[in-house]
C-alpha cells in the first residue's frame, strides 16, 4: 500500500510567479490607464498607444491632405498633443474619437496658417442630392485638363468652406463624409445623441452648399 505524500499547497502557491504581462497584450483601457497614472504617460503604454492607432491618424491626413509634403510633421504634432493631454480623457472607450479630433483639429488649424493650398480632399467634385446627401465620387483615372482644372478650383473653395465651420460642424462632417463613420459611431465618439449627430450633419451641409452655391451656379 503506498504511502500519500502530504502536500503543503500554499508552500506550492508561493513559489509561482505570474509572468509580467507584455503592453502588447493589454487592452486599449489598460493601455491608457497606465499613462494617466503617473506624473508622465508611462513610455511602453504609450509607444504601444502610437503603434495601434498611427494608421488610423495617416489615414486621416491623407484623406484630408493628400498633397501635402509635410503630413507626418502633423501626425507627430497630433501624437504630441496626445501626450500633452491624456490625463484629461476621461472616458478610455472614447479614445478613438478624442484622437480623430485631435487630429482633424490639427489639420485645420494648419490650413488657416496657409494662404493657398491646393485640393486638400483626393475625391471628386460632390453632387448634391435631393435629401442634402453628397456623393464624394472618386475622380476617374483620365480627367481632361478642364475637368482637374474644374475640380482643383471647386476644392479650393470646398476646403475654406469647411474650415470656417463651427468646430462641431466640421468634425461631425469630416468623420462622416471621409472618415465614411456611420451615424451610430459618430454620436458615439463625439458624445451626443444620435438626432444631433445628424442635425449637425444637415446644418453642416446646408452652410456648405449655401457658401459654394455662387460657385456652383456658375459652373
Amino acid at each position: 500500500m503506498s504511502q500519500s505524500i502530504p502536500v503543503c499547497w500554499s508552500t506550492v502557491h508561493a513559489t509561482v510567479t505570474p509572468a509580467a504581462v507584455t503592453v502588447e497584450k493589454l487592452s486599449d483601457r489598460d493601455l491608457i490607464l497606465r499613462c494617466q497614472a503617473g506624473l508622465r504617460p508611462d513610455k511602453a503604454a504609450f509607444a504601444e498607444l502610437l503603434r495601434r492607432y498611427q494608421p488610423h491618424v495617416e489615414r486621416m491626413l491623407y484623406h484630408l491632405a493628400p498633397d501635402w509634403q509635410d503630413r507626418a510633421d502633423l501626425a507627430q504634432e497630433v501624437w504630441i498633443r496626445v501626450y500633452r493631454n491624456i490625463k484629461r480623457l476621461n472616458e478610455p472607450a472614447k479614445f478613438r474619437g478624442w484622437l480623430s479630433r485631435i487630429a482633424t483639429n490639427i489639420f485645420y488649424d494648419e490650413l488657416r496658417k496657409r494662404k493657398r493650398v491646393k485640393h486638400p480632399l483626393s475625391l471628386d467634385t460632390p453632387r448634391v442630392a435631393e435629401d442634402g446627401e453628397m456623393d464624394w465620387e472618386i475622380a476617374g483615372d483620365n480627367p481632361s485638363p478642364e475637368e482637374e482644372l474644374t475640380t482643383r478650383e471647386f476644392y479650393e473653395q470646398l476646403q475654406e468652406a469647411i474650415a470656417d465651420l463651427p468646430e462641431v460642424f466640421r468634425t461631425t462632417i469630416v468623420l462622416r463624409e471621409i472618415e465614411g463613420m456611420p451615424y451610430e459611431e459618430i454620436a458615439e465618439i463625439t458624445n451626443v445623441s444620435l438626432g444631433t449627430v445628424k442635425s449637425r450633419i444637415a446644418r453642416a451641409r446646408a452652410r456648405l452648399q449655401s457658401q459654394l452655391q455662387n460657385y456652383l451656379n456658375g459652373q
